[in-house]
């Protein structure tokens, strides 16, 4: 919390995108480190088995919390005029220095677990980061369709849970705050 009432605000569609890419090409980097070991199942089954590991995790990722997002969002209160918006790059920074260990933790199971199921798990891992990415093009087309754009505060929302338990409300702001385009990809030009 910052001095006079000010508060930092983060995106909400960006915290949740921050992982979808160190997930989705470590998952692709570990499937593919897989699918040179020959495992104990086979390469065959282990690209079925990853193929179908992906589909699950896409879509469990991508509808968990959907309703806890979309009570915050509809119950959003307008930021204040001193409340300062977090940057995308620094969203982005502090969510990767947070989670590094477990993207190298989640990386080097995907290869170890090669060694029994090749590519399995690798691909899930590549499943749950595009299902983040879905997750924040949800939140995209519902900031579109609302014409504001979701705010979290930075100390409620710690090392990137924009909808955990610490959570007790979303700002939102125009469109034209904040940089980056509605679902927080990349900046509008």
């Amino acid at each position: 919390m910052a001095r006079g009432g000010q508060q930092s605000l983060a995106r909400v569609a960006v915290i949740v995108r921050a992982g979808s890419v160190p997930l989705f090409w470590l998952g692709v980097l570990s499937a593919g480190i897989g699918l040179l070991l020959p495992g104990i199942t086979g390469r065959h089954i282990g690209v079925y088995a990853g193929a179908a590991l992906f589909v699950v995790c896409a879509a469990v990722v991508a509808l968990v919390r959907r309703g806890r997002y979309r009570a915050w969002a509809d119950r959003a209160s307008r930021a204040g005029k001193f409340d300062f918006l977090q940057d995308r790059g620094v969203t982005l920074r502090n969510w990767r220095r947070a989670h590094r260990w477990w993207l190298v933790v989640a990386f080097a199971a995907g290869i170890a677990c090669s060694l029994a199921v090749p590519a399995a798990l690798g691909m899930g891992i590549a499943g749950a980061g595009t299902g983040l990415w879905l997750k924040a093009v949800w939140i995209g087309r519902r900031e579109r369709g609302d014409d504001a754009i979701l705010w979290v505060r930075t100390d409620w929302a710690g090392t990137g849970r924009p909808a955990g338990k610490q959570v007790k409300g979303y700002r939102t702001t125009g469109v034209a705050a904040g940089g980056p385009a509605p679902g927080g990809g990349a900046r509008r030009r």
